[in-house]
């Protein structure tokens, strides 16, 4: 009982240490870039979709908070999530890795700021796909970040 005891009090020493956590423990996380632009949420929506479609990306997925809650009749600052892909990229990540699948497709993130103008936010391919440690997720993830450090450039330019 004494061993007991001692365990019991040595992991509320542990937690009672312990910072709470937070969600956003140091965002923005390494790879991410944040942009501000001059746009509107709809102007940076629509200059990302055709930055996305020149630069021979895929448009495969979007999904907005602020559109689901203002067809229930409630306001929210703009968000979107554009997930973005192709599916010769598809093919070598998953010859690479079957479990870098989880990362398809990569997202842009569009926030509406309080003054009007919105932002961009992604992170790079190469943060994303660095965690599984593959030679050529690494080399594909670099011709990634080219590809997607254009589509932003394009999508954020005046």
């Amino acid at each position: 009982m004494p061993l007991f005891r001692a365990l019991l009090l040595a992991l509320a020493l542990c937690l009672a240490a312990t910072p709470p956590a937070s969600a956003d423990n140091g965002y923005p996380y390494p790879g991410t870039s944040v942009l501000a632009t001059p746009h509107g949420f709809e102007a940076l929506s629509q200059k990302l979709e055709r930055a996305i479609e020149a630069n021979g990306m895929g448009l495969v997925s979007q999904a907005s908070a602020s559109a689901g809650a203002s067809r229930r009749g409630v306001e929210i600052p703009g968000n979107a999530v554009f997930g973005v892909f192709r599916n010769d990229f598809a093919v070598r990540m998953l010859k690479a890795s079957v479990e870098a699948g989880i990362e398809a497709p990569l997202r842009f993130y569009l926030t509406e700021n309080a003054d009007g103008t919105a932002s961009l936010i992604y992170r790079t391919p190469s943060a994303v796909f660095r965690p599984y440690g593959s030679p050529e997720l690494d080399v594909m993830a670099a011709e990634l970040d080219a590809i997607f450090a254009a589509i932003a450039a394009q999508a954020t330019a005046p």
